[in-house]
């Protein structure tokens, strides 16, 4: 009787407990699709980045999808999403698998996406000797160790320079005895006409043989399966500037300047032809932004302070990163191994590897390209 009494005051206790909360994917879709992607600052909802939520008992297994490499940042990004997930009572074991998937983005209207390559992104200046091609190489080998397979095409006819910067020479090879194949350094494809002339030779051209010789190397490369080619493009806004920009598919344009008033004058004419033509502007890097002297440690700002800030308010974009003006930067890139190379673990190539995934997922955001999609219309000869 005793024990009757027992259980029945034992059920009654039990009816006064909260009910335990069943785990669900209705449940924990919330929770997760808040958590913000630390690459592109937007939530996983909104990016649809959550492919599947399974939950089996009381595990959860994650699939997380993201657009644009950062491989990096996994690891912080899955700590935040078991974070969330262990925020709903009885959640038990939470595994998170991370997976990228670059796909290519619409371009201008009318130009047709290039073989083997999925975006392309041109690098530009108005002015030279602001650190465009440091900046276009160390971009390159940023997006290239967050986990993408990137290009370098040196569209500086006049004075290429990537062929130094990356260490690579020697005439590209052909297999086909029509196409070159790209050089291969640091892990990233690479053509320039540096490899095909003499260090010391004058190319003497006319503007129409140095925008032929431009699509040459761009469209008689083999490049292979790249989701990004970084174009570093001559300064100015020229003649090859106008075919890049209205020949060539080019899914976004990096803007890069010196604080200084006299490069900020032309960095913006460069900003306005990339407009007319209907390139998207990714945004601004200002390079040269601060030195920091190695001896007693004084910040300076020898070129100026804000200007690339000043300038990307000012047309409605976003400033990418400031770099330093360092002698570390110059000395790696010119004895072949930039910075990304030389010290992946240091201090500048986390700017450099920051600024890659803000350029990527700029480009993630954008339109989808499905011109691949659409059927091809074949006109017969009827009999």
């Amino acid at each position: 009787m005793q024990t009757e009494r027992g259980l029945d005051c034992a059920t009654r206790f039990s009816e006064l407990l909260p009910p335990m909360t069943a785990i669900s994917e209705a449940l924990l879709q919330p929770l997760l699709q808040a958590v913000v992607d630390p690459g592109s600052s937007r939530s996983l909802g909104e990016a649809k980045a959550i492919k599947s939520v399974k939950v089996d008992g009381s595990d959860v297994v994650l699939e997380v999808e993201l657009g644009y490499p950062a491989a990096s940042q996994h690891a912080s990004l899955r700590a935040a999403l078991i974070a969330a997930a262990r925020q709903l009572p009885g959640v038990g074991n939470v595994s998170v698998a991370i997976s990228t998937k670059i796909v290519a983005h619409a371009v201008q209207r009318g130009v047709q996406l290039l073989p083997g390559v999925k975006n392309i992104i041109a690098v530009a200046s108005g002015k030279g000797g602001v650190g465009k091609s440091t900046t276009a190489a160390n971009l390159a080998l940023a997006l290239s160790a967050e986990g993408a397979r990137v290009g370098v095409l040196d569209a500086d006819v006049y004075g290429p320079s990537q062929p130094l910067m990356l260490g690579a020479s020697g005439r590209p090879e052909t297999l086909d005895g029509q196409n070159m194949e790209p050089h291969i350094a640091h892990g990233l494809q690479v053509n320039s006409i540096g490899f095909l002339v003499d260090d010391d030779q004058a190319m003497i051209w006319r503007g129409p043989m140095a925008t032929q010789a431009l699509e040459q190397l761009l469209r008689q490369t083999r490049w292979q399966d790249l989701d990004y080619l970084i174009v570093d493009m001559p300064p100015g806004t020229g003649d090859i500037q106008l075919t890049l920009s209205q020949r060539v598919p080019v899914t976004g344009s990096v803007i890069v300047t010196t604080p200084q008033d006299i490069a900020l004058i032309d960095a913006k004419k460069g900003l306005k032809m990339f407009e007319k033509v209907g390139i998207p502007i990714l945004g601004i890097v200002e390079n040269m932004a601060v030195h920091i002297c190695s001896n007693c440690g004084h910040a300076e700002h020898i070129f100026g302070a804000e200007g690339g800030q000043k300038m990307a308010a000012q047309y409605g974009t976003e400033l990418l990163a400031s770099l330093p003006l360092a002698m570390s930067i110059r000395a790696q890139a010119d004895s072949g191994t930039p910075t990304v190379a030389a010290e992946p673990d240091g201090e500048v190539a986390a700017l450099y590897k920051a600024l890659a995934r803000k350029v990527a997922s700029k480009i993630a955001a954008q339109s989808k390209d499905y011109s691949a999609k659409f059927p091809s219309i074949a006109i017969s000869k009827s009999t």
